[in-house]
């Protein structure tokens, strides 16, 4: 077929032979830029505890000076990852949402886990308790939250195809609890899945798996670990699993010993 008959046949067949206009990757080029750095990316993957900083704790958490983080927190800022509260004289700082917690959680997936530091007894304490259970932004996550995630599905209170949906019985199950999830926040799905950086299983998110993370919190199910995302699984929150989902959580937690 020669050049005409080509074009020919394009024309009859309806389809262009020229291709359609390029997709502008700047701002995909300027969202990759703010993460590019060190100093920004750790302090991204600390606000992933879901709670607000001052530049003055971020800076000492990523052993920075407080005006390097400040100037950092600036970029992120204007770049859309991170929200600024003010209170009087204080300015804090947090994740801008749901989202930029999911780009920031599933990049850290994608990279691989940190290389492991020197050893230190502390070190690796804190690493073990990370990688046992933690808060992803403002879901449960570690070992704790894909085992909790497992037990929803397990129960019929979850379902599970390209991703997670609540059930009718799941809805229920969360109101018993006092967790109404027909409150919508934006467009955040009621369950998404998440996968986990140190498990490399899916995790639940979305708003249960927020509503179940407050909880969890509130009722004194788990207590924070210091200052970072760590969780410690009190013994209530034992015998509530237990009773709840059928969960052994010693059994659960006893096989972890990575780090995160």
């Amino acid at each position: 077929m020669d050049l005409t008959s080509r074009t020919e046949h394009a024309g009859h067949t309806g389809r262009s032979c020229r291709p359609g206009p390029a997709r502008d990757g700047r701002p995909l080029a300027a969202l990759a830029g703010l993460l590019a750095d060190g100093t920004r990316a750790s302090v991204c993957l600390v606000l992933l505890d879901g709670r607000a900083w001052t530049a003055g704790e971020l800076a000492r958490a990523v052993g920075v000076t407080a005006a390097t983080v400040s100037s950092h927190l600036d970029k992120l800022v204007a770049g859309g990852l991170l929200a600024e509260v003010r209170q009087g004289r204080h300015r804090y700082v947090r994740l801008a949402g749901p989202d930029a917690a999911q780009l920031i959680e599933d990049l850290s997936v994608h990279a691989g886990p940190p290389p492991r530091p020197r050893a230190s007894l502390r070190s690796a304490s804190a690493g073990a308790a990370m990688a046992r259970a933690r808060t992803c932004y403002d879901h449960l996550a570690g070992a704790l939250g894909v085992a909790v995630t497992d037990a929803l599905l397990e129960r019929g209170l979850l379902q599970q195809s390209t991703g997670f949906a609540v059930t009718d019985t799941g809805v229920a199950w969360f109101a018993d609890l006092g967790m109404d999830l027909s409150e919508r926040s934006g467009r955040r799905p009621m369950a998404r899945s998440c996968l986990d950086w140190t498990e490399r299983r899916p995790h639940l998110a979305g708003r249960a798996g927020a509503a179940l993370c407050t909880h969890a919190l509130g009722s004194g199910w788990c207590e924070r670990v210091g200052s970072r995302r760590a969780l410690r699984v009190t013994a209530t929150g034992r015998e509530a699993l237990a009773e709840l989902l059928g969960m052994d959580v010693g059994a659960t937690l006893s096989h972890t010993a990575g780090t995160a």
